[in-house]
């Protein structure tokens, strides 16, 4: 992958928890366009590397750019950063007192100003694209899990991020509610939207990932296409952990 094309970069990162270190010289590049699927044991600094991204968590060493621009520095504007890189998190974060279409017009208009009209017609469409258009005005509680996570995604993709990262989505679901979520990932992936996912979904790895890489203990042991990992893992760490999985 050539480095004019990176879209998002990760240069020799550092993260400590106190004395744990977490994150240990970490260095990748998602190329614009990209579906990048990280996978690991729990606990091998999957999860922090998508939230250091968007500076839910700050690094101590190394950089992170974003169309070649530091997002690291503490200087860089948060909530900026924050318009151009979309999270979608376990365990839904939508606002309960507020329907499925207000969670998703409320950002738009309070951080980027953009009018009710315009936001809610956004809103919609999104919705729609989604699956959800009938539910605009149900409140989370009223929605299964697999809908909620959806509107989550829509809610993210209202502000047009030049990134999507999604910190495994499914893991909090019924097993048949997986299903629906991933479709919609599916599609995104198909409209070439740059996305970097955590994942224990080792089939929607194999079939929508571009690349799949393999944390473990706060490094990077392993990178390859999907057929490439999972047919013919080049290291131990890589056979032992598709061993258990597959």
């Amino acid at each position: 992958m050539s480095e004019a094309d990176s879209l998002l970069e990760f240069d020799h990162v550092d993260k400590y928890f106190g004395e744990t270190h977490v994150l240990k010289e970490v260095s990748l590049d998602i190329d614009d366009g990209e579906v990048c699927v990280v996978v690991g044991p729990s606990g091998s600094g999957k999860s922090t590397l998508l939230r250091c991204a968007n500076r839910l968590e700050e690094i101590q060493a190394g950089e992170i750019r974003l169309d070649g621009r530091s997002i690291s520095d503490p200087d860089a504007d948060i909530n900026r950063l924050r318009q151009r890189i979309g999270m979608v998190f376990q365990s839904f974060n939508l606002f309960p007192h507020k329907t499925a279409l207000e969670n998703i017009t409320l950002a738009p208009r309070k951080v980027r100003s953009i009018d009710a009209d315009t936001s809610r017609k956004r809103a919609e469409e999104l919705l729609e694209d989604v699956g959800l258009l009938e539910q605009a005005t149900s409140y989370p509680n009223q929605l299964s899990g697999g809908q909620q996570q959806r509107v989550a995604i829509a809610r993210a993709l209202a502000m047009d991020p030049k990134v999507m990262l999604f910190d495994e989505v499914t893991s909090a679901l019924d097993p048949e509610l997986v299903g629906e979520v991933l479709e919609v990932m599916r599609g995104l992936a198909a409209d070439g939207m740059t996305m970097m996912v955590v994942t224990h979904e080792m089939g929607f790895a194999r079939e929508v990932g571009d690349r799949i890489v393999l944390m473990d203990e706060g490094r990077i042991v392993e990178t390859g296409d999907p057929q490439a990992f999972f047919e013919n893992p080049r290291t131990d760490r890589g056979e032992q952990f598709l061993s258990k999985l597959l």
